[in-house]
């Protein structure tokens, strides 16, 4: 076993996500078997002594048969329906399965929002923080019951990087319905296995842009934004079909290996950085494009030259420089249609002429992360 692949097996804290495709048979319900086998790979890092963390898909999925649907549904509230019915059979089957290895599941239902605004955040993060000291295995799902297209993942690929980011895990584990990353679409004559990715440079030329199943959202390029945005937050990611489950959590030599490139970092803001969805736009004069790229100072009103869309307090924003280049995504701290009348104007001036409430960043520090 190859010293990186050692950092699977060896990983103290570990978070595993596992696609409705995996847990779904061809007739939309859920295939309970299939679950149970990925509970018990999860259990036996468990029993190793090891933190687990599962981070799930299905609930839509196992909705689809109580509900005589013939297929996933596309409109938004059937979705959340389908949703509502099914998270409570996917829950009851994983306690029952973790149950038999003498483990308590706690469920742990999430939104965008929740990684993004800071109380939210922090709320989350004492949450499974907590559920891990008890020794309890956290299952997390994106709550598709009340997530609207403006505050979804979109798919738990990304949201299992973001979980583990914020949990601390030392690897992330992503379980799909292919064994691993191929040169090729597998079957494809001549396409071969890639065993390990040690930066972007080695997908280059490599078809990615498959879509996955008829009962899942995702696909290989939301499974390489997903490794994109733990191994620059420090961390391994093994890609793996879910028939591998336990070979995956215990590093051995299946699908691939996406090596860590960057320095470990747990943070609300990695979610801003890399997928969060923009509501407009916050245009910056040469200075304090320079100042807010050298990750120095809030962002001012006084360097702030125009201000696009239309958003409110608290909203992910983009911070573009003159040349409408991004430097920056934020959390605006006012409303789109409170900021054209602060544009040029200093701390002073602002409290001077619109009132103590303006006397303020537009974009904390603390909201803020540099994307160049």
């Amino acid at each position: 076993m190859s010293h990186s692949r050692a950092a699977i097996r060896d990983a103290r804290r570990i978070v595993v996500k596992v696609g409705s495709s995996s847990l779904t048979g061809a007739d939309g319900h859920l295939d309970e078997a299939r679950l149970a086998g990925i509970a018990d790979a999860v259990a036996s890092a468990r029993v190793q002594g090891r933190d687990a963390v599962l981070v799930t898909s299905g609930s839509i999925a196992a909705g689809i048969g109580p509900l005589g649907l013939p297929a996933r549904p596309r409109e938004l509230a059937m979705q959340q329906a389908a949703a509502s019915v099914g998270q409570g059979k996917l829950i009851a089957a994983y306690s029952t399965a973790f149950a038999r290895h003498g483990l308590t599941v706690g469920q742990v239902l999430l939104t965008a929002d929740d990684m993004v605004r800071r109380t939210h955040y922090g709320n989350a993060q004492r949450a499974l923080s907590r559920l891990l000291e008890l020794g309890i295995v956290p299952i997390v799902n994106e709550n598709d019951t009340v997530a609207t297209d403006e505050i979804r993942f979109g798919d738990n690929d990304r949201l299992a990087a973001l979980v583990a980011t914020v949990v601390h895990a030392e690897a992330l584990v992503l379980l799909t319905d292919v064994d691993a990353l191929y040169t090729a679409a597998p079957g494809t004559e001549g396409a071969r296995r890639i065993a390990v990715v040690s930066s972007p440079a080695d997908l280059d030329g490599i078809d990615v842009t498959r879509r996955g199943s008829a009962v899942g959202t995702g696909g290989m390029i939301t499974k390489l934004e997903a490794a994109s945005i733990a191994t620059s937050s420090g961390m391994p990611v093994l890609l793996a079909g879910a028939s591998d489950a336990s070979a995956a959590v215990a590093g051995e030599d299946v699908g691939t290996l996406f090596v860590a490139t960057g320095k470990r970092s747990a943070t609300r803001l990695t979610w801003l950085k890399h997928a969060a969805k923009t509501h407009g736009q916050l245009v910056l004069d040469a200075g304090a494009a320079r100042a807010v790229a050298g990750r120095r100072a809030s962002l001012l009103a006084a360097g702030v030259t125009a201000v696009r869309g239309e958003f409110e307090a608290g909203d992910p924003v983009e911070i573009v420089g003159p040349d409408g280049a991004i430097v920056a995504r934020g959390l605006a701290a006012f409303p789109a249609y409170e900021i054209p009348a602060m544009l040029g104007l200093s701390t002073a001036q602002l409290k001077n002429t619109l009132g103590e409430h303006f006397a303020r960043p537009l974009v904390h520090i603390d909201d803020l992360i540099v994307v160049a």
